[in-house]
């Protein structure tokens, strides 16, 4: 059993009981993943939000490309693994990985924050410099127009809240300019923090992967 990079977060989160290593949150993801293993179902989480970031993802790495200054770089498709750990980061240059994350709206794009704003983020990082071997990672935010059948879907959940009988010119207009980000230069639409490799960190993840699989064993025994 290994731990996907994009769920580190999970199993290292605390624990509120007193003399648990794994939190709740973490019995929780194990558990969905002893399912998926044993039963070959797989658990799917569907939302705008996701179906956003995977259809604009091409875009936002060429729009940190453009501001980072990267260096001409393509979307990454190779798998990574170790004896703990598994991923494939989005974006591997000579130097650094790039992980990109596209905002839903204005509002949810760390404009102001100085430092990372998802915990998550930083521990998924960390995965990925173990399993490349790269010293540096960037965790990039970025502010892409919501594609055109996302914002039709918006555009009709805001006239039904409304109880319109059709779909108001101005309620078109109000949805579309909150999911309309080209007119705000590409500099201001980017939100890059920095994480370094943290060995220690690392060390500390491989520690309760062993954990998560000591439970883990717990329950493919119980199903």
């Amino acid at each position: 059993m290994k731990i996907r990079a994009s769920a580190i977060g999970k199993i290292m989160t605390s624990s509120r009981s007193k003399g648990e290593v794994l939190s709740q949150t973490a019995k929780t993801y194990i558990q969905e993943l002893a399912l998926e293993h044993k039963y070959g179902i797989k658990k799917t989480i569907n939302s705008r939000y996701i179906d956003k970031g995977l259809i604009v993802e091409d875009e936002a790495i060429q729009l940190c490309d453009r501001v980072l200054e990267l260096g001409f770089v393509v979307k990454n498709d190779e798998y990574f693994e170790n004896e703990f750990i598994c991923g494939t980061p989005d974006v591997i240059t000579d130097t650094l990985i790039v992980d990109v994350k596209s905002s839903w709206d204005l509002f949810t794009f760390p404009m102001f924050d100085d430092e990372l704003p998802n915990k998550d983020y930083f521990w998924q990082m960390q995965g990925y410099m173990a399993l490349t071997g790269k010293q540096s990672a960037i965790v990039s935010y970025c502010l892409i127009d919501t594609p055109l059948d996302i914002v039709q879907d918006e555009i009709r959940r805001a006239s039904w809240a409304k109880k319109e009988l059709e779909v108001s010119e101005a309620t078109e207009n109000e949805v579309r300019q909150q999911h309309e980000f080209s007119h705000i230069p590409e500099p201001k639409r980017v939100k890059a923090f920095l994480v370094e490799k943290d060995e220690q960190a690392i060390n500390s993840i491989y520690e309760k992967v062993e954990e998560a699989r000591k439970y883990y064993q717990q329950i493919i025994e119980r199903i």
